[in-house]
């Protein structure tokens, strides 16, 4: 049991590694996992050392651009979130409005408000 929390504390180590911009770190932290993974008999680990092996290359580019599908994937779960609250309209513009205020940065000024001056905040 000890061996498999270590094991995903290190995988772990490699995107926090390359997070806070070590890329050279992460790398070789993801070289390490990956014969440390390979060389463990959990057999879990074995596979998903395989399938990481497999993607390396593409890891890499990660790790090099900082690029995720986080941001993607958040936004796909608030539109699901939405289509759910939009079920019962008939028009589906109703939809599509909720997605333009919710995820879209429109602020429309709302009547009866006399500071026009507040802002949506950025974070989300």
């Amino acid at each position: 049991m000890h061996r498999a929390w270590a094991l995903k504390e290190g995988l772990r180590v490699v995107f926090t590694l390359a997070r806070h911009g070590a890329k050279t770190a992460a790398k070789h932290a993801l070289h390490r996992w990956l014969s440390w993974a390979r060389r463990c008999r959990i057999p879990a680990f074995v596979d998903l050392q395989r399938r990481v092996a497999a993607h390396r290359e593409a890891i890499h580019i990660s790790i090099d651009h900082g690029l995720s599908n986080g941001l993607v994937e958040s936004v796909n779960t608030k539109l699901r979130l939405l289509t759910r609250m939009a079920f019962g309209y008939t028009d589906p513009h109703a939809l599509i409005g909720l997605g333009m205020l919710a995820l879209g940065g429109l602020c429309p000024p709302l009547p009866g408000r006399t500071n026009q001056t507040l802002t949506r905040p950025t974070g989300r």
